[in-house]
């Protein structure tokens, strides 16, 4: 597991509101999990939220949790994205209503 930086403070009705979630990007490295990575930070970024990005390139870690398409995305242990790159807008949405 390779853990990225994430951490924002969420500046809101003038008290510094931080949130913080757990995303995971499961996939073996290839070319669409770095797109969704990528994205992800992005999404994270223009969000100004926290958030723990971690990378799971294990190919059993990513089977102990049950997915069997790759890039997946997960926040906080539940499964969002399967199979695909998610884009920077549907990242947000997901993150938004996390």
């Amino acid at each position: 597991m390779k853990k990225m930086s994430g951490t924002r403070t969420k500046n809101s009705n003038n008290k510094n509101q931080v949130i913080i979630m757990k995303v995971e990007i499961l996939g073996t490295g290839c070319m669409k999990c770095k797109r969704l990575a990528k994205n992800v930070e992005k999404a994270v970024s223009e969000l100004g939220i926290s958030a723990d990005i971690v990378k799971v390139e294990d190919i059993t870690a990513i089977m102990e949790r049950d997915v069997m398409l790759t890039p997946a995305l997960m926040v906080d242990g539940e499964l969002k994205v399967s199979g695909r790159v998610a884009d920077v807008a549907e990242i947000k949405a997901i993150l938004g209503g996390a």
